[in-house]
């Protein structure tokens, strides 16, 4: 089968499943498409723009799923609804694969169209929301990187929880009992994940109230 662009990301996903970011070499991806490793690099220049590609395909799948799941919601759907709709589709792609979210976190500094598709996107949900201009920019990383940060941390649980005796556990009460206390709820995932979407939004939403947009300095006659 001809060596394509494609072949060698699909061939690249599958390896980084099964030995993650660190250990991903173009010869594990040459083995896996049956090539020799010299033969990749008339299509990818190396390991970094092969992780930049994977990357960005990721991005480009949590985009298409965000575009299905904003179609899907109802007419009177709100600018919280639009936010938690993509952010819950980015979720979604990057747990489909596994360590995607170290992926993101750590593929090279390249464009990536797909990731600024998502960010375009988001920004202009935000923008619709009223949020003053000057504050959308850090607002729409704030989320995406929670969204990242938010799926490293269940790919990266263990896969059973630590055993706690009851003596263990009293001590812990004692001595941190506000974190074993119920300000700290036991909920799922998912709920934890919409209620943080939530928090987020609730301060956007202060933060667009509170703040006027910003007028522009009109200039001058002899500028």
């Amino acid at each position: 089968m001809k060596l394509t662009k494609d072949r060698i990301v699909d061939a690249g996903m599958a390896v980084f499943a099964e030995v993650g970011y660190h250990h991903l070499s173009m010869r594990q991806v040459a083995d896996r498409l049956d090539a020799h490793a010299g033969s990749l690099y008339y299509h990818v220049r190396g390991k970094d723009e092969l992780l930049a590609l994977m990357a960005d395909r990721v991005c480009r799948q949590a985009y298409d799923a965000g575009t299905e799941a904003l179609t899907a919601l109802p007419a009177g759907a709100t600018w919280q609804d639009r936010v938690e709709a993509q952010a819950a589709a980015l979720r979604r792609s990057i747990k489909q694969h596994p360590g995607g979210a170290q992926l993101l976190a750590e593929s090279p500094g390249t464009l990536s169209t797909g990731a600024l598709s998502l960010m375009e996107r988001l920004l202009g949900t935000l923008l619709d929301a009223g949020l003053p201009a000057e504050h959308c920019g850090i607002a729409a990383d704030t989320l995406l990187s929670h969204i990242t940060g938010f799926v490293l941390q269940e790919q990266n649980q263990p896969a059973a929880p630590p055993t706690v005796t009851a003596e263990l556990h009293a001590e812990l009460c004692e001595r941190f009992p506000l974190v074993m206390g119920d300000l700290i709820p036991r909920i799922s995932q998912d709920e934890k994940f919409t209620r943080s979407l939530r928090l987020l939004c609730t301060g956007f939403a202060a933060l667009s109230r509170s703040i006027p947009p910003r007028r522009p300095v009109p200039r001058s006659d002899s500028a």
